[in-house]
């Protein structure tokens, strides 16, 4: 059986930006000014379902459930899922602003056949899946010198995604119980959106448990919101950034502080190591090829260590920081434990 010259490709692409994603190869056409949005009094109108890359009222990356020709029916599924996607926004031509526009059509069709399609996916099977569009970030914030514009583009990302969950509590909401998903940028807005309208907050009953994952979290970011002890727990949250065994990561991935470490093969943070036959499966390049058992996991100083993944032309791949994929390597997993973590905030509410 050969490879079309196109799914070639594909998976060459894929194992590239793999390879480079903790390097500076990407970032070309970067901001090179000061901080400045001509727009930055406008505010996104989240009435226009065009500015959710993921919503429940049309068809979108986040319905697609792999090796199933329907769509996911998320019309009776009984919780929520807001997803704030990771930066999608680097070597674009077009503009080279701190944050991208809401509506380049080009960007947003990248973020939707990739981490839209990849990552929040995993929850259409558990809740009804809100992800929106908002004016991220350049990359380069997170390579940066010039820490004043790096805050200033960040701050302005971050209200946008706090106007997005404004509105879906003001329209969709409705008392529905909910799961935060997040992963890089998305989880560097997940955490003060956090503590602003859940930790602590009556809002927090609703919260079935917040998988912020890809950028350190301390474990005491939370004043209320304690990490997750095992798979079962509920209003706690997980987090992981995941590297192959034996490797040493960049400088700027450590922290001078203890950040929540999950292990998403055993839910528990005790260090202890998880076999890959606890993998109930991942999701690479190809979205309809099921890898079981594909990585083994272990959580301990600060970071999530696994084996190298194989998949078709795996043995391209020379990076050892899995930061991409984070969320691929362990889909099936954090698909059913999103579902158990459900059942279990149910069966609590009629105790």
């Amino acid at each position: 059986m050969t490879l079309k010259k196109s799914h070639f490709c594909s998976i060459f692409i894929f194992v590239i930006i793999m390879s480079s994603c903790a390097k500076t190869a990407h970032l070309r056409n970067i901001p090179t000014s000061k901080f400045a949005y001509s727009d930055s009094t406008k505010k996104v109108d989240y009435s226009n379902l065009n500015n959710w890359a993921a919503h429940p009222n049309k068809e979108d990356t986040a319905d697609l459930v792999p090796n199933e020709a329907t769509l996911a029916d998320q019309s009776n599924l009984p919780i929520d899922v807001f997803f704030i996607h990771p930066t999608t926004y680097w070597n674009d031509k077009e503009f080279t602003d701190w944050n991208a526009p809401i509506n380049s059509e080009k960007l947003n069709k990248k973020t939707d056949e990739t981490t839209i399609k990849y990552q929040a996916s995993i929850f259409n099977k558990v809740g009804r899946v809100f992800a929106p569009r908002y004016r991220q970030a350049h990359v380069h914030v997170y390579f940066t010198k010039d820490t004043v514009s790096k805050k200033q583009a960040l701050n302005f990302a971050y209200k946008d995604v706090e106007d997005a969950f404004e509105y879906y509590l003001k329209n969709y909401n409705n008392g529905r119980p909910f799961i935060i998903a997040s992963h890089s940028q998305g989880t560097d807005h997940a955490g003060p959106l956090m503590k602003k309208f859940i930790d602590g907050k009556p809002l927090q009953k609703q919260m079935i448990a917040a998988y912020v994952v890809g950028l350190p979290v301390p474990v005491n970011y939370f004043e209320h919101i304690k990490p997750c002890d095992n798979a079962e727990e509920t209003e706690c949250m997980v987090s992981w950034r995941t590297f192959k065994k034996g490797s040493t990561p960049q400088a700027r991935w450590n922290v001078d502080y203890q950040a929540l470490n999950t292990n998403p093969l055993s839910w528990e943070i005790d260090g202890k190591f998880a076999d890959k036959s606890l993998n109930k499966g991942g999701i690479m390049k190809n979205f309809n090829k099921k890898l079981p058992n594909l990585v083994d996991a272990q959580a301990y100083d600060n970071f999530l260590w696994t084996s190298k993944p194989k998949f078709p032309f795996s043995f391209l791949l020379r990076e050892n920081n899995y930061h991409i994929i984070d969320f691929n390597l362990f889909y099936y997993n954090i698909q059913e434990n999103a579902q158990l973590r459900t059942k279990k905030y149910f069966e609590n509410q009629i105790k």
